[in-house]
């Protein structure tokens, strides 16, 4: 049976949920994922928890707080003034507490997401850039369809 190493690439089943048990992505009610070690699509944290284990397993991996997505860092909640989400957005666009918006890179490449924590009547908003589970406990549920 093949295990899973370095630059492995993997069909799998899982599941990410919050300390509150709240599942976050659900994969076993669906189609299996696909993705490669190393590749970006799961934390670091995570694929180093995978690395070693054998095709077929089926278990559970819990990461103590801050160690799937870091720590919480207060220099990623940021205000943006209006002027500049007209700018890069629908000027007509209402932002409310708990909205996630998405922002091009500045290279235009890309994008990355913020999630709208405070409106101010001036229209400025403050975006948290934290990982929706920085700083928090995660369980992974795994099951290793195949490993090539």
């Amino acid at each position: 049976m093949s295990q899973v190493q370095e630059g492995s690439f993997l069909t799998l089943h899982y599941r990410l949920s919050g300390p509150d048990g709240q599942v976050v992505i659900n994969t076993f009610e669906g189609q299996p994922a696909t993705l490669s070690i190393g590749g970006g699509q799961l934390s670091p944290a995570i694929e180093q928890r995978l690395l070693g284990l054998a095709e077929g397993v089926h278990t559970t991996i819990e990461l103590a707080a801050g160690e799937a997505f870091g720590e919480r860092q207060p220099d990623m909640l940021q205000w943006v003034a209006r002027k500049l989400l007209n700018e890069l957005g629908d000027p007509h666009e209402q932002y409310a507490v708990g909205d996630v918006v998405q922002f091009p890179t500045p290279d235009g490449l890309g994008s990355y997401a913020g999630a709208v924590r405070e409106v101010r009547e001036d229209g400025a908003v403050l975006f948290d850039f934290n990982h929706p589970l920085a700083g928090q406990p995660v369980t992974f549920e795994v099951q290793l369809i195949g490993v090539l």
